[in-house]
């Protein structure tokens, strides 16, 4: 059984391709990646800001706003949230501090 997440991309997948007059991810997928990238900046703000102020609900719903707003430059650049599980996986056990040096970018 699929959980939110996956059902979430699926719905994104799905209307990526439709009408921009009727659908939001539409209407975001048409304006190109950089504004669906310029469109999570700002939901990544918001997140932040919600942090600071230590305000619960408002983190909770910006961070929902920051997840969908990933989901979609994911699907756009043709990659899915098992591409992120399998790094994160791939990244398990091992210090983050090592990860990080072991980049080569």
């Amino acid at each position: 059984m699929a959980d939110s997440l996956d059902a979430l991309e699926a719905v994104i997948r799905e209307r990526r391709a439709g009408d921009p007059a009727s659908s939001y991810v539409a209407r975001l997928t048409a304006k190109g990646r950089a504004k669906i990238a310029q469109k999570l900046g700002e939901e990544a703000v918001e997140t932040v800001i919600a942090a600071i102020e230590d305000d619960k609900a408002a983190l909770t719903s910006e961070a929902a706003d920051l997840i969908f707003h990933l989901a979609v430059l994911l699907a756009d650049a043709g990659l899915s949230l098992d591409d992120v599980r399998a790094e994160l996986a791939r990244r398990e056990g091992v210090s983050g501090i090592d990860e990080k040096a072991g980049r080569t970018n």
